[in-house]
């Protein structure tokens, strides 16, 4: 008997033990040098409310962290199997020395469940500084948080001829281990004595890349081509652009794994110059227009033989590689025998990052107006070939039209902005195709259909508005059912108040807390005195909710809760505002 005693004695005192709360505080050294980091943590083996730190006045301290783990302890006792969930809480500071001596971090509280408990102090020796050893939490000095993120302009060439092709490329270095986003800001330069073209990037996405001949992340912001319009040194002004960045501290957490921090960074390429070369005197033909590039050129007529008062068309065009926007075409010759009206222009160009490439035309009408033989002389066309630094000349062939008696009727296809010019020739007129009628009989509005309609639309309007005015009493007398529809209104109205606070930690986290409690307002039918997180619980799993989406749903709440009184990034509010309308979705199904 006295040993069975002896044993439930001490199976008792165990567990009574193993129920207590304990909190603590914990850093992994009694001595550190002056120029060391300490990492102070107090530990609670449940979860807390109401911390209160202690004063640190021979330190500059960093925190406080907050770190929320759970874990499953399993016991076996005569064979059988039991599984208790076991959560902890942890409070983090960083602690950086002001002087040497010896000091006493006085006690931490926090409450549980009714009870105040408090921290032991903890003594701690600074001394002289030493040499920095390599543990997790060590924080390197002098450090420039963003120095490897890079903008950079990146030219085709500085020494172009006028009217060549000057490719920018405007591209973002930065560390691998680092994230860029939130670009904002954007001033670009306004490329002064410079035909500019930009090419839209659809996507900005991140590839490998080499600076200096490091191994980098690398973005194309933009792409613009330039071609100068005149000789002399050029100045490109500097493209400028603000941006955040997720950029690693160089200290590393118990995990061995790099701590990052979140920074604003204001980013310019700097001012260029270009030395623009003229294009040489030697050689250059009378018949030069400023063409640059490589070109093919034809003049060709719709027709050779017609009748007089027929019409032909003549087009003149330039098709290749070049700055084909930035020169005139030629201008054919006709005799005065036949009648040649302003040309239509047209333009099919496209400018990708290599340059301009197409076709551009001139398209002339002649109509001739007697019979003969009329002959319209060559045309040429000189450009200066990059390839080979030279100028080359094409001349069209000589063309002869051919023209018939003809009837007296004039038959032309004219563009409509010369019809006007040919109308006061007064050789042929336009006939009118569609007839149009009106009636001479006009029927009177009394007795007419809309006349009756507007009479009798007022009486077909009274049985509307008496079914609309029972549907409202009815709404109305619905309490339960208004109030569920106030409450889903205000889950949609909160949401949408965190996410214009992004960025401003505290409103964002009240504004979230109050449309998760509105949510559970709307669709467990409970008031604000009876929101405990074990009613919750008890709730969900009485309308057949998931056990994994109501403990990813309370977590939710605690995190937000947390978060008002820890710091938190941008990244982190984004996520966390992801998270509750995934949250809720998921509930909503499933309730």
């Amino acid at each position: 008997m006295k040993k069975i005693f002896l044993v439930l004695f001490v199976s008792i005192f165990y567990t009574t033990v193993s129920a207590q709360v304990k909190f603590e505080a914990q850093t992994e050294r009694s001595s550190y040098g002056l120029n060391e980091r300490i990492q102070l943590v107090f530990t609670i083996n449940n979860e807390g409310d109401n911390f209160e730190p202690p004063k640190f006045p021979s330190f500059k301290a960093e925190g406080p962290f907050i770190n929320r783990g759970n874990q499953t302890a399993i016991t076996i006792v005569n064979g059988k199997v039991t599984q208790k969930r076991e959560i902890s809480t942890q409070v983090i500071y960083y602690l950086t020395p002001t002087k040497k001596g010896t000091f006493t971090i006085g006690a931490a509280s926090i409450e549980y469940d009714g009870t105040v408990y408090k921290s032991a102090p903890i003594k701690i020796t600074i001394t002289d500084p030493i040499q920095m050893p390599t543990y997790p939490g060590q924080q390197p000095t002098n450090v420039n948080y963003g120095e490897g993120i890079h903008l950079v302009a990146e030219l085709s060439t500085k020494n172009p001829f006028v009217n060549e092709p000057v490719t920018v490329v405007y591209k973002l270095y930065f560390e691998p281990r680092s994230t860029v986003g939130n670009f904002r800001n954007f001033k670009a330069p306004k490329y002064d004595d410079f035909w500019s073209q930009y090419i839209d990037m659809k996507q900005l996405r991140a590839e490998r890349g080499k600076y200096n001949g490091k191994d980098y992340s690398m973005v194309v912001l933009r792409k613009v081509i330039l071609y100068p319009l005149e000789a002399g040194a050029k100045t490109i002004e500097p493209f400028k652009i603000d941006l955040d960045a997720e950029v690693p501290t160089g200290r590393r957490d118990w995990f061995g794994e790099y701590e990052m921090r979140v920074i604003e960074k204001s980013l310019s390429t700097g001012t260029q110059t270009i030395n623009v070369k003229s294009l040489p005197e030697k050689g250059k033909p009378e018949s030069y227009s400023g063409a640059v590039g490589n070109f093919d050129f034809n003049v060709i007529p719709s027709k050779t033989k017609l009748k007089a008062g027929e019409s032909l068309d003549l087009e003149v065009s330039v098709s290749g590689k070049g700055n084909l926007k930035l020169f005139t075409l030629p201008k054919p010759v006709a005799p005065s025998a036949l009648e040649m009206y302003e040309p239509s222009h047209t333009e099919n160009v496209q400018t990708p990052l290599t340059g301009m490439t197409g076709k551009i035309s001139d398209k002339y009408t002649i109509i001739p107006q007697f019979k003969g033989k009329y002959t319209i002389k060559p045309l040429t066309f000189s450009y200066y070939d990059l390839a080979s630094k030279s100028y080359k000349t094409i001349t069209s062939k000589e063309i002869t039209i051919e023209v018939e008696e003809g009837d007296g009727t004039v038959v032309a296809n004219v563009p409509s902005s010369n019809k006007q010019v040919i109308e006061k020739k007064e050789v042929f007129q336009y006939n009118k195709l569609k007839t149009e009628f009106v009636s001479k009989s006009r029927e009177d509005f009394l007795g007419s259909g809309l006349f009756y309609s507007l009479l009798f639309a007022p009486l077909l309007l009274i049985p509307i508005v008496m079914i609309a005015r029972k549907q409202k009493e009815a709404k109305d007398a619905d309490v339960v059912g208004n109030r569920v529809r106030n409450n889903n209104r205000l889950v949609k109205k909160y949401l949408s108040e965190a996410k214009k606070q992004m960025g401003d930690k505290v409103p964002f986290y009240m504004a979230m807390e109050k449309a998760l409690h509105n949510f559970l307002k709307a669709k467990l039918h409970i008031e604000t005195v009876e929101m405990s997180k074990e009613n919750i619980v008890e709730l969900l799993q009485q309308r057949n909710a998931s056990e994994e989406s109501i403990n990813r749903f309370i977590e939710l709440m605690n995190d937000c809760e947390f978060a008002r009184y820890a710091p938190a990034t941008d990244i982190a509010m984004t996520n966390d505002f992801e998270r509750a309308v995934e949250r809720i979705s998921e509930l909503e199904k499933q309730i």
